[in-house]
């Protein structure tokens, strides 16, 4: 039986980072994968469907600006849209699978060794991996890292069959725009594909929401913008709905709903996709004598580590936050973890998300939504995209800059958000502030390139500070900074 120092089921993100964190430490290091090299990260997840949305958005804005060419509305590929969102998948594919026979050819070939099959954990050491024709080996490991990632929730009332109801994993496999589309769940995921398929400019979206609006973990000005853009792209949104039916009928579905005040009405469309979260992979993973705890949500882990000392679990498959970057976080932690020590514990308090919505959301740290939630005090100063020299030349300037600090001198930094144009690149440097639990300072008198959108933020310390280049009581309408004490706001006067 060959042995190993780590054993990795699981070559989605976390499992992939883990697997060549280990050959940093120059430990024997087994990756193993049944399915496709990346995961959900790459494949009907977040490269897919990112890749969807960039596509989108292109098309949104040369539709928004045929003026300027003297162009009618031309017609849209669907075909070659597809084919451009697998070739960027399959582009990311080669290069991971490449990477690793790489390896092989490296210093590195005694260290890392990768094998295509179905791992089951028959004791907390020995591992028996499934090759297919029939053919079993098992190994033994010193070390055993869970990383088998989600699946698309299923709702067991919904007639999902992939083709006209389907999830995440089925919707890119359509052979052309439907010309209508239901999305049950109101989340991230749902969100995404409302902004993607309106975009297009093809498909009439109907978004469920059991809410009074999306998103309902977010601060209500960034909901506002978000759904009057989806409204203004054609989204029906259904306000505090319950869908009680949904039916295959003559190739369509066909669904009703429940509104709050007992109303109901049914409704006909082509397509429907189902985006209510995801399920983690352990199903048969283990053997009934290797009790690793789980829950609703997932594996239970304690900084990675489950309760069988030697098994550590990372990803989408334990009960924390379901993010790729996340993942690779984990995946890496654990293997220092096991190997090393750790320069600090793992912390989710930095984590950078970005939600591609229309327009793009990027965040760190607490929201307004989740400060109140608990308790605590602080400042808060907004800052329209339209102060901004980059967003102007963008000639966009839909979108704003939110900064949370705490209520008092320090102003420690509790969190970021940015709506509109290049989000995600304006958020990284406050994302390590917040690691470093530093107050403002830094930002204030650092030298921002010009134009860009970082100025921004730079200028909303400067307001929080009092030496602002807009002054809040002047331009009202464009810069506000203000105090939130036990949940009631008071503009701060300078």
């Amino acid at each position: 039986m060959e042995k190993f120092d780590l054993v990795v089921i699981g070559a989605g993100p976390s499992g992939y980072a883990a697997a060549m964190r280990a050959v940093d430490f120059k430990k024997k290091t087994l990756l193993i994968e049944k399915n496709k090299v990346g995961g959900a990260g790459v494949t009907n997840g977040a490269l897919s469907s990112k890749t969807w949305w960039e596509l989108s958005r292109e098309t949104a804005y040369f539709r928004k600006n045929l003026k300027r060419f003297n162009l009618e509305v031309p017609s849209i590929n669907y075909s070659e849209i597809q084919s451009e969102v697998r070739r960027a998948v399959e582009e990311r594919k080669v290069m991971l699978g490449d990477h690793i026979h790489l390896m092989h050819d490296s210093h590195h070939a005694e260290l890392l060794f990768y094998k295509r099959g179905t791992a089951k954990l028959i004791s907390q050491n020995e591992i028996e991996i499934d090759t297919g024709n029939y053919a079993k080996e098992k190994i033994w490991a010193e070390n055993i890292i869970l990383a088998t990632g989600s699946r698309p929730r299923y709702l067991e009332e919904l007639p999902i069959d992939e083709k006209i109801v389907m999830t995440s994993d089925g919707i890119e496999d359509m052979d052309d725009f439907p010309e209508s589309m239901v999305i049950v769940g109101a989340g991230v995921i749902g969100c995404e594909y409302a902004t993607i398929f309106s975009g297009f400019g093809k498909t009439k979206v109907h978004l469920i929401d059991k809410g009074s609006r999306i998103l309902p973990f977010e601060d209500d000005d960034i909901v506002r913008v978000i759904e009057r853009n989806m409204e203004n792209s054609g989204v029906l949104i259904h306000r505090n709905s319950r869908l009680i039916r949904m039916e295959i009928k003559y190739g369509r579905v066909e669904y009703e709903l429940e509104y709050d005040d007992g109303g109901k009405e049914v409704f006909n469309v082509q397509k429907a996709l189902v985006a209510v979260g995801r399920t983690p992979n352990y199903e048969d993973l283990w053997e009934d004598n290797v009790e690793i705890s789980i829950s609703k949500r997932g594996i239970e882990d304690n900084d990675t580590q489950t309760n069988i000392s030697n098994i550590y679990a990372v990803g989408d498959i334990t009960a924390d936050i379901s993010l790729v970057n996340v993942g690779e976080l984990e995946g890496r932690y654990a293997v220092e973890k096991i190997f090393g020590s750790p320069a600090r514990k793992l912390m989710y308090e930095n984590i950078s998300t970005i939600m591609f919505l229309n327009p793009e959301v990027a965040s760190v740290g607490l929201n307004e939504t989740h400060a109140r939630e608990k308790g605590i005090d602080y400042k808060v100063v907004t800052l329209d995209y339209s102060c901004i020299p980059r967003a102007i030349a963008k000639r966009n300037t839909q979108g704003f800059i939110k900064l949370l600090v705490t209520n008092d001198s320090q102003m420690k930094i509790l969190g970021l958000k940015v709506v509109g144009n290049h989000a995600s690149s304006a958020i990284q440097a406050v994302a390590l502030l917040i690691s470093m639990d530093k107050g403002i300072e830094e930002l204030a008198e650092c030298v921002h390139p010009h134009p860009s959108i970082t100025e921004g933020i730079q200028e909303c310390v400067r307001v929080l500070l009092g030496k602002s280049l807009f002054k809040p009581s002047a331009l009202r309408d464009k810069v506000t900074c203000r105090t939130s004490i036990a949940g009631v706001y008071q503009d701060i006067k300078f």
